[in-house]
């Protein structure tokens, strides 16, 4: 099921399956979800609709992303009108990009324009080239992944459920600082940082430098909360977060390639974690037995009694 209304390349929507677990064996079920990074917020808005986190916080600290999410929840109608209306075509794509590039663009022109640039861009990257080349002799072309009528109705239903949604347009370091304080213990962080390797590549517009992760990585060991922290599987990022236990796994993504690589995902002291190998490939069947057991194993206790 697609949620978001964004695409990102190594979307985390594949990581949906795994949080639901996490949120049935650590009693989460009816607490507070956070991502400092939020982008698409996939896996947020899966815990949201499918009833596992009573309320989501959502931060980016990229200015489009942010006007777009905005836009979502604060100027629904507006954003939606638009998007009916604008012509999917290589003149509008200019003029979006235009948009975007400009420096102090009106929040709603930039919600957009972000949207349209994400919609039409090869894996959905902003500052990419777009699908089909500019001369549209591709197989693909610019409103391939364009679908009105679909994209409508998912920023109308997130919109219904904007008195859930918290959205924040934050530096990662002081909104986790600031989320720790105000949050009830029963939440989870998600972070997902950009890449060690690829932070500096057209994927991000905030990339980070060396200290930077070293920053989140530190903030991160401060939490009280329990916490999941995904990055690409390097030795840089495995020494920043030594002390605490991982679990590595495959990914495949296209940018303009395919392309597989590996993730680890770190995770909080007395975090339970559900017994899979890979927390990108639950399946919805697997996942509603997994949540059985769990539910089964709590009830043991009680029926011991």
């Amino acid at each position: 099921m697609y949620y978001s209304p964004l695409r990102y390349p190594g979307g985390k929507r594949k990581l949906a399956n795994f949080f639901k677990l996490l949120f049935r064996a650590n009693d989460l079920m009816d607490g507070d979800y956070v991502e400092p990074y939020a982008g698409g917020a996939a896996v947020a808005l899966a815990l949201l609709f499918e009833n596992y986190a009573a309320r989501i916080h959502i931060n980016d600290l990229d200015r489009g992303v942010y006007a777009f999410w905005r836009a979502v929840l604060c100027d629904t109608d507006a954003l939606c009108r638009r998007i009916a209306e604008v012509p999917v075509d290589m003149e509008t794509w200019e003029r979006q990009r235009a948009v975007y590039d400009a420096t102090d663009p009106d929040p709603l022109d930039l919600a957009l324009a972000t949207f349209f640039l994400n919609r039409t861009n090869r894996s959905g990257i902003i500052t990419g080239g777009v699908i089909g080349g500019k001369a549209q002799q591709g197989t693909w072309k610019l409103d391939a992944r364009f679908n009105k009528p679909d994209l409508i109705q998912r920023i109308e239903k997130i919109a219904r459920h904007r008195s859930r949604i918290h959205l924040y347009n934050d530096d990662a370091a002081p909104f986790i600082d600031r989320m720790a304080q105000t949050l009830p213990g029963r939440s989870l962080f998600y972070l997902d940082p950009p890449y060690f390797v690829k932070g500096k590549s057209e994927l991000y517009a905030n990339y980070y430098e060396e200290q930077d992760h070293r920053l989140i990585a530190e903030r991160v060991s401060r939490l009280e909360h329990p916490w999941v922290v995904s990055y690409d599987d390097v030795p840089e990022i495995r020494a920043l977060y030594r002390r605490f236990r991982c679990m590595a796994y495959g990914i495949s993504y296209s940018t303009q390639t395919r392309y597989r690589g590996r993730e680890v995902m770190f995770v909080a002291d007395g975090l339970v974690l559900p017994p899979v190998d890979n927390p990108s490939a639950i399946k919805a069947n697997e996942c509603r037995r997994l949540e059985r057991r769990i539910a089964q194993a709590a009830a043991a206790p009680l029926l011991d009694l």
